[in-house]
């Protein structure tokens, strides 16, 4: 769908919030907290950005984008070109990171950008009077963004890195002392997030996290084929291409967004083969089970892998 860019908002260096509206006087579809939209930047080219705001709202979605410096087109195309009444294309919005609501407790830990569902989220817990606690983690002050929504919040912890006076981020100790009624959150830089699945394995079920970015390598050794198993076609995999690089030259059309392995977009069924997996959004047993790849970053451990296309 097609929504107007009402403004853009410099939020900390390097990082930028904007609102985006309906171009008719009408509502935006619902969304619940944690919950992202795919951007249609150009063709072959999609990102997803978390919402930000409440879910309450259906006049406005707010992101926040943050300008990486190895920006593959994404966040460089929208610093540098998005700008206020400029119609954009959107898918509308999808949770793969939501909230239990109904939580005796919930604890929220950010880490940079990693901020931006965590806030649609407290907006939830609040209004819902449940109990919750914020803990947010940024290298430096000038880099953390959104601090104006948490002023006055009691039950937010700020650990900024270059400020030894602020309270450190000890994770292990913080799960640890989570009270058996306790949802624990974690969005963040994969540091934060491999720290936060060794300390919180014990939760089980009410462990959440989400990745913003990955430090994975993608597959890109090719020698391998693939068989498509509706439509019968047989695509080769060359040196140098992914797999979603193989099935898009080959005209198959095949959803992706954050193309790193961390949005769960482009999964899809294998029915046949090994994959080798270099996402981080399939859990350990998926992965294991070896029944679905996401073919943006992942590669075959087997000569042909099967896919259900």
């Amino acid at each position: 769908m097609q929504v107007r860019i009402r403004s853009v908002c410099w939020e900390a260096d390097h990082i930028l919030g904007f609102r985006l509206e309906p171009l008719r006087e009408e509502s935006l579809p619902a969304f619940t907290a944690g919950a992202h939209i795919e951007v249609d930047l150009k063709p072959g080219l999609k990102r997803s950005y978390s919402l930000l705001n409440s879910p309450s709202q259906r006049d406005v979605y707010e992101i926040g984008v943050q300008l990486d410096p190895e920006s593959r087109g994404g966040s460089q195309h929208i610093h540098e070109y998005w700008r206020p009444g400029q119609v954009i294309e959107i898918s509308e919005p999808r949770n793969l990171f939501p909230l239990k609501e109904d939580a005796g407790h919930t604890i929220l830990i950010a880490g940079g950008i990693g901020i931006t569902p965590m806030l649609s989220m407290l907006c939830k817990l609040q209004s819902l009077g449940r109990s919750w606690e914020l803990h947010y983690a940024v290298r430096s002050r000038n880099r953390a963004a959104f601090l104006d929504r948490l002023e006055g919040l009691a039950n937010v912890r700020l650990t900024i890195d270059d400020e030894p006076s602020t309270p450190r981020l000890d994770l292990k100790s913080l799960i640890a002392a989570a009270s058996s009624d306790a949802h624990v959150y974690c969005c963040g830089p994969s540091g934060l997030l491999a720290a936060f699945r060794e300390h919180g394995g014990h939760l089980g079920e009410r462990m959440h996290f989400e990745y913003f970015a990955s430090d994975a390598k993608a597959a890109c050794d090719g020698g391998y084929e693939l068989r498509l198993q509706r439509s019968g076609k047989v695509i080769q995999v060359a040196a140098g291409e992914t797999m979603l690089d193989a099935l898009l030259g080959a005209g198959v059309d095949v959803g992706f967004a954050c193309m790193e392995g961390i949005c769960g977009s482009c999964r899809t069924s294998v029915l046949d083969g090994v994959p080798d997996h270099r996402d981080q959004f399939l859990t350990q047993e998926e992965r294991d089970a070896n029944d679905s790849v996401m073919v943006c970053c992942s590669g075959a451990r087997t000569p042909s892998l099967t896919l259900d296309i």
